[in-house]
């Protein structure tokens, strides 16, 4: 085999605010449709149709619109089975209910289970015949009232640690508003922009998307040979493993480079002088409005490219870990050092990134020689939501703008999200994006329009709120982190008032400690068995942590609420 194992990094993490735990130290949570004989989780080695683009021509390889998409082929029937309460967001609680994942030592000992290895005081759950899909918990209970709701959250609202707070509160089977304080005022969003972002993509893209990394063979022109040379045209996968084959890394059913090098190798017989990489698919912008200059490269985002190995992460195990500069570069010249003869091709990279669809003085082959595909959709928002991923979900931001036609940048992005959630019914007045991460102080963003997305996503099967949007939204809850258990919840929600909520509220987290911004957005089930669906943002709050707890208590406060 002429194909040369690379060195491995393993630099000590480093913190971040809006940090988030390895998904390969979490429970793997169930996660897509509610509805019951509705699979959760696409498998990571079935292929949902084709890449829908253009192979490339034969005067080398091209961008289209399509390329990256899969066809996802005709939808599935949905079947709705009695009028039970089929909670989405709930898939921990759900859990604990048939004692399966609960079970986990990393789990049951944060959530203080009485069979927790560090809290040995009852016998561990028989295990049981179980499905990856969600079930509903029993009845669907009542709702509270706007007026019991109202007084109930009063003090905890009016907490100083809050600053300007603003919010929404919704009951996902009606649809109705029960509580609200600001929720048209248009403020900084912080990582909850993430949620937009993870709504756009399954509306617009849909579940079974794919980004595609495709190699082709080049032979320089006036030459006789059939090439010499392999560009790799980069499709938008941020999520390429620099592990080998069989080893995950935290993005869970990733595409290898290995394997990639390895088709390759069979397709060039070793015979092989240089590699160049394509990064034609967006514009040469790395950061978006509204970043600082810290925030890239840093230990939560990469300088942005559409292709790097392991989210530009240096240890693809550690979400912590500092993100290389130039993640694009490191990821060709990692693949062509697994050839002993081959060298990168600065000169004819640069060309290809500049060219936009010119001529190049070469010859390329029709059809790649070498394909790898990222997981699907479904999965990488799921995996964006639950490591608050910044350089994942401008990945995925990219290619709704691609899809809408728009141009590739973190602008065409921004527009094309706001485009696709209008044309689906949501409220976008007042609202404006610079990015699909939330890193930009500039995003302004209402908790009416973040909470209605949530109230679609976690409607009832069957309940009045419920339309042909749910069951497309249904993914991006399974994402969203468990309070006292996985993700950016995992260490929250562990003491005082906001432990009688853990375990029953799922939220998107997001932190800028400069603007005083704490965000929490999801879903939280009643003591009456009742979904609430929830956007709390503070403004010019002092305190990250005595902010984060007063939002806590906000939460843990609608969990308790019967307020009829």
């Amino acid at each position: 085999m002429r194909i040369q194992p690379g060195p491995h990094a393993h630099p000590e993490g480093h913190a971040r605010d809006d940090s988030g735990v390895p998904e390969s130290t979490t429970p793997d949570v169930p996660g897509a449709a509610a509805e019951a004989g509705t699979p959760t989780e696409a498998d990571p080695a079935a292929e949902h149709g084709s890449d829908g683009g253009s192979d490339g021509p034969p005067d080398g390889p091209t961008d289209s619109p399509s390329d990256g998409e899969a066809d996802p082929g005709p939808a599935p029937k949905r079947r709705r089975r009695g009028r039970g309460l089929l909670l989405s967001g709930l898939a921990l609680v759900l859990v604990v209910a048939v004692g399966i994942t609960l079970a986990l030592p990393a789990v049951s000992n944060r959530l203080g289970l009485p069979w927790a290895p560090n809290l040995p005081k009852g016998d561990e759950p028989e295990p049981i015949a179980v499905t990856r899909q969600l079930q509903p918990i029993g009845g669907q209970g009542d709702a509270p009232t706007a007026s019991g709701l109202q007084q109930a959250l009063a003090g905890p609202t009016s907490s100083g640690a809050l600053g300007t707070l603003s919010g929404t509160v919704i009951d996902a089977t009606s649809g109705e508003t029960l509580w609200s304080q600001g929720e048209n005022r248009a403020v900084t969003p912080a990582s909850a922009t993430k949620i937009l972002t993870a709504a756009a993509a399954l509306l617009e893209l849909g579940p079974d998307m794919r980004f595609s990394t495709k190699a082709y063979g080049m032979a320089p022109a006036g030459t006789g040979s059939e090439y010499n040379a392999v560009v790799v045209k980069a499709g938008g996968d941020v999520t390429l493993s620099s592990l080998p084959e069989g080893e995950e890394s935290l993005y869970r059913g990733a595409a290898h480079l290995n394997d990639l090098a390895k088709q390759i190798d069979e397709a060039v017989d070793g015979q092989i002088d240089a590699f160049a990489l394509d990064q034609s698919r967006y514009t040469a912008d790395k950061t978006a409005q509204g970043w600082a200059k810290e925030d890239a490269p840093s230990t939560y985002a990469a300088p942005l490219a559409p292709i790097m190995l392991d989210g530009g992460r240096t240890d693809p195990l550690d979400d912590t870990s500092e993100r290389f500069g130039d993640p694009a570069k490191r990821m060709i010249e990692q693949l062509a050092g697994k050839f002993a003869a081959a060298d990168v091709d600065g000169e004819l990279t640069r060309k290809l990134h500049e060219r936009r669809g010119g001529e190049l003085p070469g010859r390329f082959t029709g059809e790649p020689i070498a394909e790898v595909r990222s997981a699907p959709m479904e999965r990488l928002v799921q995996q964006m939501l639950q490591l608050s991923d910044n350089t994942l979900a401008e990945a995925i931001q990219h290619q709704i703008a691609i899809s809408k036609g728009r141009e590739p940048s973190f602008e065409g992005g921004a527009k094309a999200t706001l485009d696709v959630l209008r044309e689906h019914g949501f409220d976008v007045s007042g609202v404006t994006l610079h990015d699909g991460s939330g890193l930009s102080v500039d995003n302004r963003v209402t908790t009416k329009l973040l909470s209605e997305v949530m109230s679609v996503a976690a409607a009832p099967g069957g309940s009045a709120h419920a339309d042909e949007r749910t069951s497309t939204l249904r993914p991006m809850l399974a994402g969203l982190p468990v309070a006292g258990g996985t993700g950016t919840l995992a260490e929250r929600y562990t003491e005082g008032t906001p432990a009688q909520a853990r375990g029953w509220v799922r939220a998107k987290t997001g932190t800028i400690s400069s603007t005083g911004t704490n965000a929490l957005t999801g879903q939280v089930v009643t003591v009456d068995g009742r979904v609430l669906a929830f956007s709390l943002i503070t403004s010019k709050a002092g305190d990250t942590e005595a902010a984060r707890d007063a939002l806590d208590t906000v939460t843990a406060t609608l969990r308790e609420c019967g307020c009829g």
